[in-house]
Parts: structure tokens; sequence; C-alpha cells
């Protein structure tokens, strides 16, 4: 079979589109150039390897012959890894939502070659569907466009681009710097409480994500406040994700999201960084409560992590696919008849009463998604002893099936997170081995992901780290050092955090108007120097940033840095101003 020029990318997305019929190129000075010589638009698609609707919108139209034909005839395609280059990822869903209201992956952009956007979407299908426009359609109504209604297509582009430089500008405006954190968080809390769901616990409705995030500050707010309703929402979502389908009850570990408000049916995705975000809430709900509960809990995330996520060099791979043999959560559902021909009649009926199996389950199909409708704490030890006896036979059957494809890159921002994640369990649970797992993962980066003159890169496969570095790099790994240092005492870990937060600020700061870019300085130019403040699936990168300063500031006696963390404080009040609704104080 031919392959198109992705067969020599590390990203293991960019190569799961290797021998489609698209002529792909990767994001390069190529690309542009072929744009500008042939006189063609870019269609840029961005994805990541792990994405259910990157692989439909794959088998749908990027290997099929007639949607690339077209495709090779009006544009030079890229394709894109979001989780290699966030820093374009952010820019052009920046455009998609400005453009559409919405956003999302595979994020389908249409640009000049010098890359200004004027068409935006995420997923299209092959053929129109309903009021969604298809590929066969699209395509030759862009390629007229290009040719006929240029100028309308120019004024699109830079109203959308101009929109974007301002918007990065805002930071820069002169405010008052914010000092009634108190207010702030009593504003941040009210947020949060209003979006709360009472019935299910969690944030909002379906789909439904965990937002770790949101727990951890509920858990702070506690801590300050003695608000008993902050602990009541943290521990009401904390017990129903662990109880629910988007907590793999036999492997441990939570997959990205449930489908519905209660938790039943997940999206079966698995991220790194949800591990790492949630084993933090459930080790902060334990060290509150003293509850078993989250204690138990996560252990079991660790124990996902360590026996699933880490690479024989050392770093954390980066995710699990929700799909296997093609099909979402094949790997995880049960029929009835399974489920009996693997366990002793005994054992099943303990099944059926903690784990909701039905014959004719309502969600699924056919196919049951097992979830606790009982307690642990509910059973007694025979029953306990059946259920444990029970999760052993099925995981191990399991385990003969075909896996979700797993995305082995590393990437050292993921890493910083779960090794400060760990650090942090390891601390709360006085378990050595944890603080060494932690230990080794920061000992990777440092050693694998080194950058002249004194930085770190992004991505590591293949025995080659490459991408430099961005602010979530620099700002989880200086998290994961400071919690190490917490943890062991040990002063190397400070001066490697003062070093690389130090290269951060020399780097990355806005000496103008405070806060971080979310790039290097002498970074590859793009469109839009970003600062990112609103915290997305993780942190942002100035969330984290903001943390690390408070504390280093403290720990070190540094006036300059406290001084620093204010002015951040006060770049991003410019944005959240009047209302403060962000959550770049969550952690502090």
């Amino acid at each position: 079979m031919t392959k198109n020029r992705l067969k020599d990318e590390k990203s293991p997305y960019l190569l799961q589109h290797a021998d489609n019929p698209v002529n792909w190129y990767a994001w390069s000075d190529e690309a542009f150039n072929a744009a500008t010589a042939e006189d063609k638009p870019i269609f840029l698609s961005i994805g990541y390897s792990t994405c259910h609707w990157c692989h439909v919108m794959k088998r749908e139209s990027f290997e099929d012959t007639e949607v690339a034909a077209l495709m090779n005839d009006t544009f030079i395609s890229i394709k894109l890894d979001r989780e290699e280059r966030p820093d374009i990822d952010n820019i052009y869903m920046t455009a998609c939502q400005m453009m559409t209201g919405g956003g999302g992956w595979p994020l389908t952009i249409i640009m000049f070659p010098d890359g200004r956007p004027f068409f935006a979407a995420t997923y299209i299908p092959k053929q129109n569907r309903g009021s969604m426009a298809g590929m066969m359609f699209l395509v030759p109504r862009v390629k007229q466009a290009w040719r006929h209604e240029r100028d309308e297509l120019i004024r699109t582009a830079d109203y959308v681009t101009a929109l974007m430089r301002e918007n990065a500008l805002k930071s820069t405006t002169s405010v008052q710097p914010i000092t009634k954190i108190t207010e702030i968080m009593q504003i941040t809390y009210r947020a949060v409480a209003s979006s709360f769901d009472n019935i299910n616990g969690g944030f909002g409705s379906a789909p439904k994500f965990p937002v770790a995030h949101n727990i951890l500050f509920l858990l702070r707010y506690y801590q300050n406040t003695g608000e008993a309703a902050a602990l009541k929402m943290a521990e009401k979502t904390l017990h129903a994700m662990r109880m629910g389908g988007i907590y793999d009850q036999l492997g441990y570990g939570f997959h990205r999201y449930s489908t519905d408000a209660s938790w039943h049916v997940p999206h079966f995705e698995k991220m790194l960084y949800d591990q790492a975000l949630l084993l933090m809430a459930y080790t902060g709900a334990y060290t509150v409560t003293a509850d078993e509960f989250y204690k138990r809990t996560a252990y079991e995330i660790t124990a996902y992590v360590l026996r699933d996520m880490l690479g024989a060099e050392g770093g954390f791979y980066s995710a699990e696919d929700a799909e296997s043999e093609g099909v979402e959560g094949k790997f995880y559902f049960w029929t009835y008849e399974q489920l009996r021909a693997t366990l002793s009649p005994e054992e099943t009926a303990a099944v059926i009463e903690v784990f909701g199996v039905t014959e004719n389950p309502q969600s699924g199909g056919i196919n049951n998604i097992l979830h606790m409708v009982k307690a642990e704490s509910q059973l007694n030890l025979e029953r306990r002893t059946l259920i444990n006896t029970a999760r052993e036979k099925l995981f191990k059957a399991r385990q003969t099936r075909i896996p979700p494809h797993k995305d082995d890159k590393i990437l050292t921002d993921l890493n910083g997170l779960m090794a400060a994640a760990l650090a942090i369990a390891g601390r709360a649970f006085n378990d050595n081995s944890l603080i060494s797992a932690a230990s080794a993962a920061v000992g990777f980066i440092e050693r694998t992901m080194a950058a002249e003159p004194g930085g770190l890169m992004h991505r590591y496969r293949d025995g080659q780290s490459a991408i430099s570095g961005m602010i979530n790099d620099y700002a989880s790994v200086i998290w994961a050092l400071v919690e190490l240092y917490e943890a062991t005492s040990d002063n190397a870990c400070l001066v490697s955090a003062k070093k690389y937060m130090d290269y951060l600020i020399e780097h990355f700061w806005d000496f103008e108007g405070g806060g971080f870019f979310f790039t290097d300085k002498a970074s590859e130019t793009l469109i839009v120097r970003q600062k990112e403040f609103y915290d997305g699936a993780v942190p942002s990168g100035n969330s984290i940033a903001l943390y690390n300063m408070l504390r280093l500031s403290k720990i070190l006696g540094d006036q300059q840095l406290d001084k620093m963390s204010h002015e951040l404080i006060a770049a991003a009040s410019a944005v959240f101003h009047p209302l403060y609704q962000g959550h770049i104080l969550i952690m502090a």
C-alpha cells in the first residue's frame, strides 16, 4: 500500500493516516510553501490518536478515494496531532469557537497559505447529513469560492485573525490588581455551586466530565471556610464517579467522560491527565475526611497507571483509545452470557447484585457496562469476597481480548502532572513507593527531555525527543518538583524547580502585560502568540505557574517571585474582570 508523507512521523495519530489516499503533509514549511506555489488553500485537520470521531472521519472520508481525490485537487492538506502541538491547536480551536460557537475534535480548518482561517468545523461526514454539509459538497464549494469569491474569504480571514489578536492582547489592559482573594473565592464557589448536579453529582448535564480541578477547589474552599456544602458537593461527585460506568470497575482508572448525567455510559477513552488530576482529587478527599474509600480509589488509580501506562524507559504514555476492533467500548462490555461462562453461579449472583447486570440492559444493547449499584461497604464479608474473586476472574478474561490502541508518546506536561499527583499521594499516604515513582518520572523528564540552553522538549517517542517545550511542560514539571520537595525535603528538587522557573520567566513572561505566553519567545511564529488563563481539561499553564510562584516565593523567601505572582493575577484580571469567573486561583 502506498504511503503518504506522514509515514516518517513519530506521532501515532499522524501514522494512523500514513496510508490514506489523501496527500497529507505534516505541519511544515514544505506544506506552506506548496500552498503558496500552487495557489491552494490549506485544509488543516487536527485530532489525536485516541479520538473516536477522528477515527470516524478517517474511515468515512480520509480513507475514501472519492473524497481524497477532491481534497488533493483543491487543497494542500495538513494533518496535526493536537497533543504534540497544543500551541497550534489552541489558536485554531479559538478560531473555530469564534466562527461556529463551538469546538471539538477532529478540528477542521480551511485557511490561507499564511495561516489565516476562513472556515472552521469539527467532524464532517462524507455526504450531507441533515443541516450538516458533507465533504463531497463542501470541497467543491470551497474550490469555487477560492477561484471566484476570494475577496469574501479574505474579509472573513482578516476579521477572524484581527479578533484573535485583539483577544490575545486583553491581558495587557491596565487594571487594578486583585487583592480581595476572599471575594474571588466566594464568587468562584458560587459559580461552581450553580452548576452542581444535586441528583447525580458532578457539574452540568450530559455529557458530564470529571472536572477534577472543581473538586480540588471545593476541598480547598471547605478547608478555608468550613462551608459544609462545598465538601458535600465534592464527596457526592467523587462517590458517584467511582461507582459509575465512567470508572473501569475491573482494571481501574477513569474513562474520559460520561455520555449521560448519571455517570453510567462513558466515552471509553482513558487519558493520563484525568488519572493524574483525579488521583489528586481522591487523595485530597482522603486528607480532608480520612475516609478509606478515597484512599482505596487513589491506590486503584495508581495501580492502573503503573501497570498499563508506564513505559519501559520510565515515562508515562498519553492515553488509551475508546475503540477496539473498530467498536467503541468493545473491550469493556460484558454480555450476561459471557459473565455466566466466566464465573461460578455464586459469583454471577454477586456481580448481578453489585454491578447492575441484567440480561437485557437498557444501555449498550445486549452489553452490560459494569457500574456499582451497591457500595462495597454495604456488603457482608462473604459477598465482598465473592466480588473480589469475580473481579479477578473477569479482569483475567478481559486480558485475552484485543485491547484498545495505546498512544505511546510521552509528553512532558502530562508526565509532570502524573509525577505531581504521585508525590502528593505518596506524602498523604506515607508511601515511599509512590514517591519513588514520582521521582523516577521526573528523572526521566530531566534526563530525556533536556534541551539547550537549560530548557525542555515536549514529546518523546521511539528514542527521540522533539518539539520545544511550552508553558504547560515547564509549569507541570515545576509543580512535580515542588511536590517532591515537600515529600522528601530534598533540596535538589528546589534547585531544579527554581532553574525551570527562571527559564520560564526569561523565555515566556510578558514583560509588558504580565503573565506567561503559551510559547517560548524563540518558538515558531504563528498568527497569534496566545496566553491561556482559562482551565480546560487540565488547569491552564498560567494557573499552574501562579500556584508554583506563590509556593516557591514562600519556600525560598523570594520577593521577586511574589511580586510577579501579583502581576500574573493582574494580567488574568484583565481577562476575567469584572466577574472573575475563571478558575485561575483554584489551586492557590
